[in-house]
Formats: C-alpha cells, sequence, structure tokens
C-alpha cells in the first residue's frame, strides 16, 4: 500500500511544480501521465498473473516452481519494455496530438513523456522484482527500494526542472529525467534482494531458460488481468478527447482529479494486492476461510481510507486546487471535480481492492468482464450524455465516472460474497 502511495505522491509532485510554469502545463502534464498510467495498469495486470503463481506455489512449499515463475516473467518483462517503451519514445509527439491539444502544450510536454516511457520500461522490473518479493513474503525490502527511489524523484525534480544550483533547466523533461535515476535505484536494491536468497526465491543466471508453455500459462493469467487494469486509464483517455472541448482549464482540472483521486485508488490497490497474495498463499495451502478473511479486512481498511479522503476532498475541495495553481480558470473547475470525486472515494477505492484482490488470487477473468462491462456499457456513455445533453457540461464527465464506480463497486460486492473466486490448489 505504502508503495501505492509514494507512487501518486510522486506523480502530484510533478504536477506541483507544473503548476509553476502554468495551468497548461497541468494540463500537458495530465495528458501524457494518463498515457503511462494505461500502459502501467496493464502490465501490472500481467504481474498479477505471475505474482497469483508465486503465491500459490509458496503457499503450497514448492519453492522451485515459485523460482521458475519469476524467471520466465523476466522475459516477458523484457519484451514488453522494448516494446511498448522504445515505441511510446519514438510516437510521445504524436500521441499528445491525438488528444487535440495544443501546440503549445505538446511543446511543454513532449520531452517529459518520452522520458516517462523510459522510466516505465524500468518500472516494469522494479515492480516484477518487487512483486516477486512481496508474493514470497518480504514487503520491506520492495518498501525500502520505493522510498529510496521516490525520494531521489521528489529532491531532483526540481533541480532538474529549473535548473537549480549545477543542474541544467531542462523544463518538465526534468522531472521524467529524475523519475529514470531513481528507478535505476529502486531495481538495483529490489534484484540484489532476489538474487542474496533473503526469501524463499533465490534468482541465478545459471537457471534461466525460456520455457514457453510456463510463459503461456503466465500470460494466460495475467492477460485477463491487464486488460482489466488498463480499462480504467483507456477510459480516462477516451473521456479527454471530450474535455479537452471544453477547453484548457477543464482538461487541467479533469487531470488534478484523477491524479488526486489516485492517492485513495492506489493505496486501495495495494490494500487488494497485499490481500490477494495472503488469499492465494492460503489458497495454495488449501484454507478457504483465512483466504476469504483477508479480503474482509482490506475492505475495511478501505473504508477507512475513504473516509478521510471524503473529509478532506468534500471539506476542502477550493484549499486542494490551490495548492497547485491559483489561476481563476483552474481553481473553478477543478474545485467542482474535486468535490464530486470525494462523494464517490468509498466505490472507487473499494472497486480497486476487488479488482487487485481477486486478481492476485489468479481469478482474472471475472474482474475483466465486470470492467469491461460497467465501464463501457454504463460509465463512458453516461459520461458522455451527461456532458453534451445536460447543463452540466464538463462537470457531467465527473458524474458519470462517480455513476460507473458505484455500479461496479455493487457488481463485485455480489460476486466476492458469492464465493466463486476462492479455488484452491496451485495455478
Amino acid at each position: 500500500m505504502s508503495e501505492s502511495f509514494f507512487s501518486v505522491v510522486d506523480q502530484l509532485a510533478d504536477i506541483f511544480w507544473a503548476g509553476r510554469i502554468g495551468f497548461k502545463a497541468i494540463a500537458g502534464l495530465g495528458i501524457a501521465q494518463t498515457y503511462i498510467l494505461m500502459l502501467m495498469t496493464a502490465r501490472m495486470g500481467l504481474d498479477a498473473g505471475m505474482r497469483s503463481m508465486v503465491a500459490r506455489a509458496i503457499g503450497a512449499r514448492d519453492i522451485r516452481y515459485a523460482n521458475h515463475v519469476v524467471i520466465q516473467s523476466i522475459t516477458i518483462t523484457f519484451v514488453w519494455s522494448l516494446v511498448v517503451g522504445g515505441s511510446g519514445m519514438i510516437y510521445a509527439d504524436p500521441l499528445l496530438r491525438l488528444i487535440g491539444i495544443d501546440e503549445e502544450v505538446v511543446a511543454l510536454t513532449s520531452g517529459y513523456l518520452k522520458m516517462q516511457f523510459l522510466a516505465m520500461s524500468l518500472l516494469s522490473f522494479q515492480r516484477l522484482f518487487g512483486g516477486a518479493l512481496q508474493a514470497a513474503g518480504d514487503s520491506i525490502t520492495p518498501l525500502k527500494a520505493i522510498t529510496v527511489s521516490r525520494v531521489i524523484h521528489l529532491s531532483l525534480t526540481p533541480f532538474l526542472i529549473f535548473g537549480w544550483w549545477m543542474f541544467p533547466s531542462m523544463g518538465l523533461a526534468g522531472a521524467g529525467v529524475a523519475n529514470v535515476i531513481a528507478q535505476i535505484f529502486a531495481i538495483a536494491l529490489n534484484l540484489h534482494a532476489l538474487m542474496s536468497g533473503r526469501t524463499d526465491i533465490k534468482l541465478k543466471l545459471s537457471d534461466y531458460r525460456i520455457d514457453m508453455n510456463l510463459i503461456w500459462r503466465i500470460l494466460k493469467v495475467g492477460i485477463p488481468a491487464g486488460i482489466t487494469g488498463m480499462q480504467r486509464s483507456l477510459s480516462q483517455w477516451a473521456l479527454l478527447f471530450f474535455v479537452v472541448t471544453f477547453g484548457t482549464g477543464p482538461a487541467a482540472a479533469f487531470a488534478l482529479s484523477r491524479r488526486a483521486e489516485n492517492i485513495v485508488n492506489h493505496a486501495s490497490r495495494g490494500l487488494g494486492r497485499a490481500s490477494g497474495t495472503l488469499a492465494a498463499q492460503n489458497l495454495g495451502a488449501q484454507l478457504i476461510g483465512r483466504a476469504k478473511s483477508s479480503m474482509n479486512w482490506a475492505i475495511v481498511y478501505c473504508s477507512v481510507l475513504s473516509l478521510l479522503a471524503m473529509i478532506v476532498f468534500i471539506g476542502f475541495p477550493e484549499n486542494v486546487a490551490k495548492l497547485f495553481s491559483d489561476e481563476a480558470e483552474f481553481v473553478s473547475h477543478t474545485t467542482v471535480w474535486i468535490l464530486i470525486m470525494g462523494l464517490c472515494a468509498f466505490p472507487m477505492s473499494s472497486v480497486q481492492v476487488f479488482t487487485q484482490g481477486i486478481a492476485s488470487t489468479g481469478d482474472t477473468v471475472a474482474p475483466m468482464v465486470i470492467t469491461l462491462t460497467t465501464m463501457w456499457a454504463i460509465e463512458v456513455p453516461v459520461a458522455i450524455a451527461l456532458a453534451f445533453m445536460t447543463p452540466l457540461d464538463s462537470v457531467g464527465i465527473a458524474v458519470g465516472i462517480g455513476i460507473g464506480n458505484l455500479v461496479r463497486c455493487v457488481v463485485f460486492f455480489i460476486y466476492v460474497f458469492s464465493g466463486k473466486w476462492l479455488r484452491p490448489g496451485i495455478l
């Protein structure tokens, strides 16, 4: 959960410093982060496949199989990073123009997006190694790694953006460069722990061989989870096309509200992954009751997080907006978006717990079906209809997102308490 929280702090810090440049920089940064988040959530789905298989193997005490799964996941990650990260760096400018933003915003954001694609490739390895450690029961080392990397990122960012002290002035691209440097340190810490044998998993280069059958099994579990994770960011990307038609102010409000929402959502994803890992270990050991209990407690903790978010976002929406920019157009739009987000905090965060938790046990198809149907049959159409067929204008998109999450939350509750995801044994 702490790892997920730090990821959001990073995004908000980038937006904070972008606000010192102007609200157009906030809009551009939000669009760039939407692309990165869309790909990273898809990548996290593949990690969920690996994590569920490792956790179940650990629970069944099949350590050799757990190690083999991690080694094959490295091959998948290498191909992913090369294809997706490389393509993103080459086509960063066309991707920004695809949304319909003006050339000034493209110029501000281009270097940042290119560096973030490179950082995303490195982050894929960092999360792969960290997820393997967590599945083996070591959650401290990944936390140390992410803490070190985030401190480096947060410290370097303003120096590289504005050219403080002896550093070059790189504009928004400086935030991306800081992230690249930070990810290298995180990878080194997690990889050292995996190769030292501190947990049941111990990587050895001499054990490496490509096992296409196992790679396919990992993908078979992970691809549905990847599709599920991608839908949220993909829907935000789709809705951006409509938000930008109302102007740069609403686009900036959309960007900040999505990042602020992720403070709660990322923490909830962390709760979901943690509870799902525990559930997977217990299912591997044939302990179904304990597996179900871990999910129940995750929802209890999620409720507490949601309450805290509601207090801040409903009680002080204008103050939150002014933290990033005091330009009137930005503040007026963002205040309303943040208020609506606060009202929807519990449905949004509980959906993340269920999605990540169920997927981490190896049941990745049900979350995919629930997310796809509620996202594209309800959330996106309702948001567009409210924006263009009612006086709500751009605010209608925020309301539509909230309605979609409420429906999705109800469906997930029904599925979780049906117990259909509690399938014991090794995958």
